[in-house]
């Protein structure tokens, strides 16, 4: 990375930090568990409906232990609105079942064991590496694959290679924050149809500005 990379990058974050200096996780939970299944939830769905979905869900089932013995009419029921409810609904009573077997029904907070419960990928558990547990951690979505491209900040459009060089290029210390920032960013701003350019605070440091 050279100097004038480096410059950039940081000047990137700076305006983040500027342009959303608190950036919230917009799923709702009280507890590792909720974010783990909240994000499950919301793979091709939105935030919004989630937490339509997840109050009824924890209170009928708050723990691995209690959903892993749903029902799965009653619990597809349950998600229904966040989509694809018949899947989710296996992969939901298939990591609780994983969580209460094997780490005594405490969700575990290490990449390598996130990943290997039902329904989990690299995505879905940095998002609860980060938000639950407060380790660092990039979780690389669509919106951000889409802002770090166009910022030119990445060529790759494979997740784990964003991640990975995503990682490389932003101090440890600012995982959690840029990740955070780069897709709320790309879910208000920098979206997929008619960015808002104009109004975009990194514009100056854009290469895609002005896209159609």
């Amino acid at each position: 990375m050279t100097g004038q990379d480096s410059g950039r990058i940081a000047e990137i974050l700076v305006r983040l930090k500027q342009s959303i200096p608190n950036p919230a996780m917009e799923l709702d939970f009280h507890s590792p568990f909720e974010l783990l299944v909240s994000t499950v939830l919301s793979a091709q769905s939105t935030d919004k409906t989630v937490n339509t979905v997840t109050p009824a869900l924890f209170q009928k089932f708050p723990d691995p232990v209690s959903m892993e013995k749903a029902s799965v009419p009653e619990l597809e029921k349950l998600i229904r609105p966040a989509g694809f409810f018949r899947r989710k609904a296996q992969q939901l009573i298939g990591l609780s079942r994983e969580i209460a077997e094997h780490f005594n029904g405490v969700v575990p907070n290490t990449m390598d064991e996130l990943t290997k419960l039902p329904g989990v990928g690299r995505k879905t558990a940095s998002v609860v590496l980060a938000y639950a547990f407060q380790i660092p951690a990039i979780a690389v979505d669509t919106h951000v694959t889409r802002v770090s491209g166009r910022l030119g900040l990445v060529k790759s459009v494979d997740p784990e290679e964003i991640e990975a060089e995503l990682c490389r290029i932003f101090p440890k210390k600012e995982w959690i924050g840029a990740g955070s920032r780069l897709l709320l960013h790309g879910r208000y701003v920098c979206v997929a149809k008619k960015p808002l350019c104009s109004s975009c605070v990194l514009s100056a440091l854009c290469p895609s500005k002005n896209l159609p």
